[in-house]
């Protein structure tokens, strides 16, 4: 998806577990990155980025939750945290 123009998002979620574990490439990914079309956007989720990808990045964000109904006892939702 990376390499075709008619994509105008992409969301990799989750990336940054890979690329922790060294379970895929970080030069693979970075170069493929660097190699999309200038208006095709990329959204990368973890947690941990290594930071070589955050380097690379036009804008890192960190989320943090002030409220999880997990703590509150509700249990994991398939299709929602499954």
């Amino acid at each position: 998806m990376l390499h075709d123009p008619s994509y105008d998002l992409i969301v990799l979620d989750e990336l940054t577990y890979p690329l922790r574990y060294k379970w895929l490439d970080m030069d693979k990914v970075l170069a493929d990155l660097q190699a999309r079309h200038d208006m095709q956007h990329v959204v990368v989720t973890g947690r941990g980025a290594l930071s070589a990808l955050v380097e690379a990045a036009d804008t890192v964000t960190e989320l943090a939750d002030k409220k999880h109904a997990y703590r509150a006892g509700v249990k994991a939702q398939k299709g929602i945290d499954l």
